[in-house]
């Protein structure tokens, strides 16, 4: 049978890269793909092409009838097992099916699948009593080659960073165990939208008036407690009706809207202060039923603004929609993106949609990845090249006005090692090496090998490596100790020695020299600061105390600095790096 669609170029290259990674190997892969990008036919085409049973998961019965139905174009019969959509079937080859209707019925999947396919698998957890994992496990049981695709927009879940280990342009995202081994295909949004596959986004700044979330807690996954978020929202009821005036009055030129608020409260107050005939409000209570008419009604456009809270994210589909309001706080960059992407789809004389943040969100939405989660609020992606290997890394990190890099929060060189950027996931692992040069690392007292900030046992020998909270804990019980939280250092000459004085943050100072003519105490002044000269960017080995001193700005201070008293002086014990303990380090 002929497709009836002709896939892009980009579509054909991601079923191209999933055969070729699928041909070599059973580990599983992720393909990304921004939203609007056209998943559901990637999915249509892999299971055109399947000869044997395939499963195709999703944790929305929209998206279920929204894979399904590209399928049936081809002329094909697939199944559709969910029980939001009242069908369970599940004998074809190719069925569809919501996540939660196949984990309450494992007894009806005893057959052998070659392949499942996951429809917005940055919701997979590693979690192996979940819903997806349950189901995975099941299935490898019938065939331990199972094939296991994964298909979404932002690879990363805000509490667990990335979803993959490997990324086939060379380069690791963790050391970690995740729920995807590799990523085989990813397609920038930058590149939809220059191509003119996407709607260009209008991102303009709130003129009028925004909302300050700094101030609430965080979950884990960068969500707020709804009872904090009416707490602050009920002081500034001012702010949303201002807020919405503006929106109101910008949608005059606009087609179709869509608030996103922060709690049901918030979105029934935003409600009340527009049009009536032309709104409709949508939460996770409205009735089915309701719900769709709604819908239908907003897409067919006799209502123009459509409010709702977090409901409408993912398997919503209204191509006319030309401005995006957001007035909810997120830490979350994949529920920003498919905030975002509600409105870029292409429609007839559509020219861009217009984003307002409202909510002071300050996410890059081009390149947000970073996978880990943000530091602090001034974080922003950096590009910080290794020293080892030259692989350009992206870490969380601080910029000058100029733009230079001032301070980074990266740990390890995400490089892979003899790796080219043709060859296939397959081919990468069979020579798989990380490059092993660490910007932050603890030293082993034993073997001196370097391993990361949280290391409880060396890499290299094994040894236990002493916990920085446990010296503190002993050190602070000591009289003859004292240990001071550092804030900074001065470097002075002394003769043929470099003395540094560790200022401690109430005052005090530690004094401690190195006599350069000495190669054995050079040695130790190289492995401690020449090595993380720059966070660790530029290592330097130096050899004269003039070159230090040329440089000093650029010498890292240790958090704490440890000492123990001797007759008439405080000797230095020990130097305390990249701290990540519970105590408090210098302001």
């Amino acid at each position: 049978m002929n497709a009836p669609f002709k896939l892009r170029p980009y579509q054909q290259d991601a079923v191209d890269a999933t055969l070729n990674h699928f041909r070599k190997s059973d580990e599983s892969a992720v393909i990304v793909l921004p939203t609007g990008a056209g998943k559901s036919l990637v999915i249509a085409e892999l299971a055109r092409l399947a000869r044997r049973k395939i499963l195709v998961l999703t944790h929305v019965k929209e998206l279920v009838e929204q894979n399904h139905a590209k399928y049936q174009s081809y002329g094909l019969t697939g199944g559709i097992f969910s029980a939001g959509l009242k069908r369970k079937e599940n004998r074809h080859q190719v069925t569809f099916a919501s996540v939660q209707s196949v984990s309450a019925n494992l007894d009806r999947f005893r057959d052998e699948y070659s392949l499942v396919i996951i429809d917005e698998c940055h919701r997979v957890s590693g979690d192996e009593t979940s819903q997806y994992q349950r189901i995975i496990g099941l299935l490898q049981q019938q065939n331990d080659s199972l094939k296991v695709l994964g298909l979404t927009a932002t690879p990363y879940r805000l509490a667990m960073g990335w979803i993959y280990r490997y990324h086939y342009r060379g380069f690791v995202r963790s050391e970690e165990n995740k729920p995807f081994v590799h990523c085989i295909f990813e397609l920038p949004l930058s590149y939809m939208i220059n191509r003119g596959y996407l709607t260009r986004p209008e991102l303009v700044n709130a003129a009028v008036a925004q909302y300050d979330f700094s101030t609430l807690d965080q979950d884990r996954f960068g969500e707020y407690a709804e009872k904090d978020v009416n707490q602050l929202l009920s002081k500034h009821k001012r702010v949303t009706r201002a807020i919405i005036e503006q929106v109101v009055e910008l949608a005059a030129q606009r087609t179709g809207v869509m608030i996103f608020a922060a709690t049901v409260d918030h979105a029934r107050e935003i409600t009340g202060y527009l049009p009536e005939h032309q709104t409709a409000l949508i939460t996770g209570a409205t009735d089915l039923k309701v719900r769709e008419l709604l819908i239908q009604r907003f897409k067919q456009r006799q209502l123009k603004y459509l409010v709702n809270i977090s409901v409408l994210t993912t398997g919503f589909d209204a191509p006319h929609v030309d401005f995006i309001a957001i007035l909810r706080p997120t830490q979350s960059v994949s529920l920003y993106q498919q905030i975002v992407g509600r409105g870029l789809r292409l429609d007839q004389g559509k020219q861009d949609c217009l984003v307002i943040d409202y909510a002071g969100n300050s996410v890059n939405l081009y390149h947000p990845e970073v996978g880990e989660p943000k530091p602090n609020p001034d974080s922003e992606p950096v590009q910080v090249f290794c020293p080892g290997c030259g692989f350009a890394n992206i870490f969380w990190g601080k910029t000058d006005s100029e733009g230079r890099v001032i301070e980074h929060y990266g740990r390890r060189c995400q490089g892979l090692l003899g790796v080219e950027e043709e060859e296939s996931p397959a081919e990468q692992r069979e020579r798989r090496e990380q490059c092993d040069y660490r910007f932050r690392f603890k030293e082993c007292p034993h073997c001196g090998g370097e391993n990361d900030i949280a290391a409880r046992n060396c890499l290299q020998c094994n040894g236990a490596i002493i916990d920085p909270d446990d010296q503190l804990r002993d050190a602070l019980k000591l009289k003859d100790a004292m240990v001071i939280r550092c804030a900074g250092t001065t470097l002075s000459r002394q003769d043929s020695r470099l003395r540094i004085t560790y200022h401690g943050e109430d005052g005090e100072e530690l004094n401690e020299s190195f006599d350069f003519r000495r190669p054995a105490q050079r040695h130790v002044f190289n492995r401690l600061f020449g090595r993380r000269l720059a966070n660790g960017q530029a290592p330097k080995t130096f050899t004269r105390i003039e070159d230090v001193l040329g440089i000093q700005a650029l010498l890292p201070a240790p958090d704490f600095v440890i000492a123990r008293k001797q007759k008439h002086y405080w000797q230095v014990q020990e130097r305390i790096f990249d701290y990540q303990g519970n105590y408090r380090k210098a302001y």
